[in-house]
């Protein structure tokens, strides 16, 4: 659906939300101490409330499994973001939504609005078409240990300056936080050190912070948008480049379908007669398996070790 279209339907609706929201304020009793916090989705959900703790509320505009690229507000997000005292989202192309169809259309006054991305090294899309139609930059910051730290930092700077009555307390977790996110980048780099090969293959190109951090490349069958098709050259020349590198695992992520993997693990193992493994490496966009976000980060990591021969 064309966006401005989408845009003029919330406006349209947004009335009735607006009611509903007052009524609400009369009838149920507000944590006016809190800040009230909302975030795209989970990955900055999870680092606000984090970081937070009781000090804040979070509202997550984008539920657990919905691919990000292409999601469209309700007027219910539209009444959410307009009663937040911050407002976080991704940037880098993931969330142009928030930009384009939110923040015009309701009052910023007195708002921080934190682009989480901004002090990130951003890498740049090499597909004509993927910077068409999701901008300049791979934006899948969060599923590194480093980028995300940055981007943690980020939110922890708006809290103590929205709210530096508890900026003791919004420190305390930061530093728990950091370390954590500070860890994890130490693990990466010391397990994939001595690894055997040099490339991933993966359903949607997801990884390329991980890989480009850790040294190593990394393959797709679609692009940076998980929600795209696959051509049948691109099989074939995952079937290629698998056979040229002697590497027979293939990563899914869970919650996506996994069809054209299984094309390519069938294809391989009928030319090379070798068995493909299949292996996951979670995208991360909400608690999946009952892990959340960092044991989500963990278990990317034993993942990746199996497939690089570490």
């Amino acid at each position: 659906m064309d966006r401005r279209l989408v845009a003029a339907l919330i406006l349209i609706t947004v009335a009735s939300a607006w009611m509903g929201a007052a009524y609400l304020a009369r009838t149920k009793p507000q944590s006016s101490s809190k800040l009230a916090v909302v975030a795209s989705f989970y990955p900055l959900a999870y680092m606000a409330q984090t970081i937070g703790g009781d000090n804040i509320e979070v509202t997550t505009l984008i539920q657990p499994g919905i691919e990000p690229h292409s999601w469209q507000p309700s007027a219910g997000d539209l009444v959410a973001c307009s009663d937040a005292d911050i407002i976080i989202y991704n940037g880098a192309g993931l969330d142009n939504w928030l930009k384009a169809d939110i923040l015009p259309s309701i009052d910023t006054t007195g708002k921080i609005i934190i682009d989480t991305a901004q002090n990130v090294t951003l890498y740049r899309n090499t597909a004509k078409a993927e910077i068409q139609d999701h901008g300049a930059y791979d934006p899948h910051t969060w599923v590194s240990p480093h980028e995300a730290h940055q981007q943690a930092e980020t939110i922890y700077k708006a809290f103590i300056q929205s709210d530096p009555s508890h900026a003791s307390n919004y420190t305390t977790r930061w530093i728990t936080l950091s370390n954590t996110l500070n860890a994890l980048d130490t693990s990466y780099a010391t397990q994939l050190s001595n690894k055997t090969k040099n490339t991933i293959f993966v359903t949607h190109d997801a990884f390329g912070y991980v890989a480009r951090r850790y040294g190593f490349q990394q393959e797709s069958i679609v692009g940076i948008s998980a929600d795209t098709q696959p051509s049948t050259e691109t099989i074939v020349q995952i079937i290629t480049l698998m056979q040229q590198t002697h590497t027979y695992t293939f990563y899914i992520e869970p919650g996506y379908s996994d069809i054209y993997v299984q094309t390519v693990k069938t294809e391989l193992q009928v030319q090379i007669g070798k068995t493909i493994q299949i292996l996951e490496l979670y995208h991360m966009n909400g608690v999946q398996d009952q892990l959340d976000y960092i044991g989500q980060m963990k278990v990317n990591l034993e993942s990746l070790q199996v497939g690089l021969g570490s």
